[in-house]
């Protein structure tokens, strides 16, 4: 046990080979691979049948954040190349066509407060100060008439995990499917990557089997990709994520589980809302606001039974928490399996069921 609160723990070899750089042609093409963690029995399964897992009476309970496009390509004063990758998004609640963001500079050399970098004709940044970790804070200058959302769209890119290789920035195709088919509200730098394997058909056919859907909201943030840099895992700090849960949708998961269905979490995000908003009585609350909910081995689920999640990094604090739901060891195991089945990893790849 004391071999999982330590980092080179959770580390595996995966081939390069094996990380996926595009979509499956299908949403729903992926592979499954199916963990029963009651009988250890493994299966090697198509996504589409996750329908036949779900039962009637079940929730399925999805993260409809939206990924924004957070990366600005653009110029500095001097002309030289700046890439602006914006780490929340700015809400538009200022009048005069200007508003204050965090985010990130990436350039040969780093523009000091008081510069400027212009990204289009419509919109322009000035740093205003460093904030250390390498971010700083900049105002946003924007036409006002098209409004700040439009021009993001026109102008940004969507943004890509580093592993990811795109020589020329983002393609239709990434806007298009690093994107859930749900996805409502903008604010995630990343995707939550489980529910890009769901299609709007397949949510259909899971709906008429009698399982209903519930929806949360987890902006998922630049930390998702930091590198956790403490041998023991417990001296890590984690990143803070904004989650909202409304009143419905917490007595929606409360009333099936008292009823006997099984709550299935979509993705990681979704695991990390729900235990959250259940830490203080066991049951899932109205909950808005900073969730810095750190799960390791140990941890004691109150609120979900199944999860459907990617293949994630070695070392990384999802392996952390998917290893506290069915084992280290066991996981890593597993993994080795999918490596050796050929599976594709990390956010376009394939996907996983953990069966409680």
């Amino acid at each position: 046990m004391q071999q999982d609160f330590t980092l080179k723990a959770y580390d595996y070899h995966l081939p390069p080979e094996n990380i996926a750089q595009h979509p499956a042609d299908k949403r729903e093409g992926s592979r499954l691979f199916v963990l029963n963690q009651t009988t250890d029995i493994r299966e090697h399964r198509r996504f589409t049948d996750i329908v036949d897992l779900l039962q009637a009476g079940d929730l399925l309970v999805v993260n409809d954040t939206r990924v924004f496009p957070a990366r600005l390509l653009g110029r500095k004063d001097s002309g030289g190349k700046a890439e602006v990758f914006l780490l929340s998004y700015p809400q538009e609640s200022e009048e005069k066509g200007e508003i204050t963001a965090t985010a990130l500079i990436k350039s040969s050399k780093r523009p000091q407060p008081g510069s400027s970098i212009l990204i289009s004709d419509e919109l322009s940044c000035t740093i205003l100060e460093g904030l250390g970790e390498g971010r700083v804070k900049i105002a946003l200058h924007y036409d006002r008439a098209k409004g700040l959302a439009e021009i993001l769209s026109a102008c940004g890119q969507i943004p890509l995990p580093p592993y990811i290789g795109r020589d020329a920035g983002s393609t239709d195709e990434d806007t298009r499917r690093y994107q859930t088919v749900y996805a409502n509200r903008p604010g995630a730098v990343a995707a939550p990557t489980a529910g890009l394997h769901f299609s709007e058909d397949l949510l259909t056919k899971i709906r008429e089997k009698g399982v209903a859907i519930a929806r949360i909201t987890l902006h998922v943030g630049y930390g998702t990709f930091a590198p956790v840099r403490t041998e023991a895992i417990l001296e890590h700090t984690i990143h803070q994520e904004y989650i909202h849960i409304s009143k419905e949708n917490a007595d929606t998961i409360n009333q099936v589980r008292q009823q006997g269905g099984k709550i299935w979490a979509v993705g990681t995000t979704t695991v990390r809302a729900l235990e959250f908003a259940a830490q203080e009585s066991g049951r899932v609350t109205a909950t808005e606001g900073w969730c810095s909910l750190y799960i390791v081995p140990g941890f004691r689920f109150q609120v979900i039974d199944n999860l459907i999640t990617n293949f994630h990094l070695p070392q990384s604090s999802l392996l952390f928490l998917v290893s506290a739901l069915c084992g280290r060891e066991r996981l890593l195991y597993c993994y080795r399996e999918a490596i050796a089945h050929n599976y594709r990893f990390y956010s376009y790849g394939d996907a996983m069921v953990i069966l409680k």
